[in-house]
């Protein structure tokens, strides 16, 4: 089902900012490496995405060619239209694997940006006493993205609950009407490099777990089920093709 879904975003094509910098290989560790892509945003230039594990803890990190972090979306001034900007590691694990029931999609590790709305009611990013205002800081998610022809020809969307649907969700789900939730792992910036720490089951699953890293935009539509969040633009894939060749490491 993986291979079915990644293989309808590329019939479609990527743009070609994202495929144009070829000859991709892995590293000696199992990273994703990429060369310079001069035609995006250095601070969503991927150049290297790897991930490595310790017992259940589970590091995420992908390395830019600018400053990881420092790029984030203007602001739209209301819900309807709002921008999202996202570092991105598509993972070859079961959605159930963090609590979501019911969906066959990619389940991906995201760090945000997004000014207009704040999608982890639980957290206070910005330590100010409102576990409101947090959206335009960088923040994770586990989502499940699934083709969407309402996106684009070949687009990706956040997988929505259709209405009247419960399928069960991670306790930290946000109540937002999509496969979407908020565990409240924080993204570490460090000059070139994100890193997200998570905690995963030491499963045979995870141990096996093939991965990617993209970066990419996405939208919220005026309509909840329009459907509500698209992916809208993709400025670099680490391995090109959305192969997920990296291998977790030790």
């Amino acid at each position: 089902m993986l291979k079915t879904i990644l293989g309808s975003l590329l019939i479609a094509g990527l743009p070609a900012t994202a495929l144009a910098d070829g000859n991709h290989a892995l590293d000696q560790n199992g990273a994703v490496v990429s060369p310079e892509n001069v035609e995006v945003d250095r601070n969503y230039d991927i150049l290297a995405a790897h991930v490595h594990r310790n017992g259940r803890t589970v590091a995420f990190h992908m390395t830019l060619q600018g400053a990881a972090g420092q790029t984030v979306p203007e602001t739209a001034g209301q819900l309807a239209g709002a921008p999202v900007h996202s570092y991105v590691w598509p993972t070859s694990l079961s959605p159930e694997t963090v609590g979501f029931e019911g969906s066959k999609g990619i389940l991906a590790l995201v760090a945000t940006s997004h000014p207009d709305f704040d999608d982890t009611p639980l957290f206070d990013e910005d330590g100010d006493g409102d576990v409101g205002n947090d959206g335009a800081k960088w923040h994770a998610h586990w989502v499940v993205l699934t083709p969407n022809e309402a996106c684009g020809a070949g687009a990706l969307s956040v997988q929505d609950i259709p209405d009247g649907a419960a399928p069960k969700m991670p306790a930290t789900w946000p109540g937002l009407p999509i496969y979407i939730d908020s565990p409240g792992f924080s993204p570490v910036f460090s000059g070139q490099e994100i890193t997200l720490n998570v905690a995963l089951s030491e499963d045979s699953a995870v141990e096996g777990m093939a991965y990617d890293g993209v970066t990419a935009a996405l939208r919220v539509n005026r309509s909840v089920h329009a459907p509500l969040l698209c992916v809208t633009d993709v400025f670099d894939v680490a391995s090109g093709d959305l192969s997920l060749p990296g291998r977790i490491g030790e």
